[in-house]
């Protein structure tokens, strides 16, 4: 008798990292049904497309990602962000098989199944027990809750994503746990408001090992520092209880990293963003928390041309960096996004206006960046190496995170294998980069 061919599926993952962890479980739970994943849409019997909607250059990026499909393969399930509104993408594509919104891993999987029904052999375990995983081996995502409380008029993502739903602790330490054990050497904390976890819940308490943790931002944080692996904060929103966790950077539990989404400076825009605008206190308290942990470094994103915007709000901005000194800094142009209340703030900055500002305020944040890198010349980094080549690697300290920060480039006397963790004497800086080679393994 004849075996069925394996099912083969390709997968298109756009936008955040919290994206990619919804990608992660779609993908385990098709592997675990014997799905196989194919490298090309023309190689596959099916494509899935994970959406991004939170920008119109993202949805213009996400609808090309579903014509290529259909083009290529014919065969196309939407999912994600776009895809809680599904209209756009009906008006483009009528011939997709279906459309759901972010976190409906169950909706895709029986449109798969109604698709291409799966294989089964009873003798095939395609799935370790950690998951398949979109990322290198060496560092995972670990996403904490879904949704957000937050209503920033600039953005739609409650609307997309729903409110806050935190995991319980002892869920999130059991996932941590096994991508541990299976040789992830760095965990990135993500949600979508990562310092309001558990608000939910009310903190109530789980059970792990021989202890009760409470679902809490710095409670977690301090479980999951036990587990051995990197853990890097991102996404948190400077509430007052953050200023706990720097004492789990100066005692080396959590890495010395906050990523905090500023968005601005000016007390008058955050005001329009619905975003907290003491911005003066956050001066002081990233001051205290510097003094605390010396080793601190701070990412954070920024938006020029919001609705309103003056000019002298934006030298306010200028300023407000240059005291701060943001180690890493993304900055977006403003976009009106369909369904945000900000477009109804009215006092649209010109687009040459919004330009021009993003010019200047990557400018300044490069002096900043150099300013601030040059420090660690002639210092020892912890660093864990994400490629190697023939004569350098490529790795990151613990103030890099993947994807967004710089680099550090190493020489080494002897072969560096990814996922390694080694020491390194920093014998050069650039804007955003740093040189050097290693000390010690």
């Amino acid at each position: 008798m004849q075996e069925a061919a394996t099912p083969k599926v390709s997968f298109v993952s756009l936008g955040c990292p919290k994206a990619l962890v919804d990608s992660e479980r779609i993908i385990t739970r098709l592997r675990a049904e014997g799905y196989e994943l194919a490298r090309k849409h023309d190689g596959a019997d099916i494509v899935i497309v994970n959406t991004c909607g939170f920008l119109d250059s993202a949805k213009q990026e996400s609808l090309a990602a579903i014509g290529e499909a259909m083009a290529e393969n014919g065969k196309v399930i939407v999912t994600g962000c776009m895809g809680a509104e599904p209209e756009q993408i009906e008006a483009a594509y009528p011939g997709v098989l279906s459309i759901t919104g972010p976190q409906q891993y169950e909706s895709v999987l029986d449109a798969v199944h109604r698709a291409l029904p799966p294989a089964h052999n009873p003798h095939i375990d395609l799935v370790p027990p950690q998951g398949v995983k979109l990322t290198p081996r060496h560092y995972a995502y670990l996403k904490i809750s879904e949704g957000c409380n937050n209503r920033c008029s600039f953005c739609i993502i409650p609307k997309l994503r729903g409110d806050l739903v935190s995991r319980p602790a002892n869920d999130v330490l059991r996932e941590a746990e096994r991508l541990v054990k299976a040789g992830v050497k760095e965990l990135l904390v993500i949600s979508q408001d990562t310092s309001a976890y558990g608000v939910d819940l009310k903190y109530a308490a789980s059970p792990w090992q021989d202890r009760s943790v409470r679902a809490k931002f710095f409670d977690l944080a301090r479980e999951l520092g036990e587990l051995g692996a990197w853990v890097r904060l991102q996404y948190v929103y400077p509430y007052p209880h953050v200023d706990e966790v720097i004492g789990l950077m100066t005692e080396g539990k959590v890495l010395p990293y906050l990523d905090i989404p500023f968005q601005h400076a000016s007390p008058d825009v955050l005001r329009a963003m619905k975003r907290p605008a003491a911005q003066e206190k956050t001066l002081a308290r990233i001051q205290k928390w510097r003094e605390q942990c010396p080793e601190l470094t701070l990412r954070s994103t920024f938006i020029v041309g919001f609705p309103g915007e003056t000019d002298s709000d934006f030298a306010y901005l200028l300023d407000w960096l240059d005291e701060a000194g943001i180690d890493r800094l993304g900055c977006f142009k403003y976009e009106p996004v369909a369904g945000a209340s900000s477009n109804a703030i009215g006092n649209a900055v010109p687009d040459e206006v919004k330009q021009e500002r993003w010019n200047a305020l990557m400018a300044r944040q490069q002096k900043i960046s150099t300013r601030r890198l040059k420090r660690k010349v002639g210092t020892r980094q912890q660093v864990i190496i994400d490629e190697v080549g023939p004569t350098v690697a490529k790795g990151r300290s613990k103030a890099d995170a993947p994807e967004i920060d710089g680099a550090v480039y190493l020489t080494s006397r002897r072969p560096l294998k990814v996922g390694e963790i080694v020491t390194a004497k920093i014998e050069r800086a650039d804007q955003y980069d740093l040189h050097g080679s290693v000390a010690g393994f």
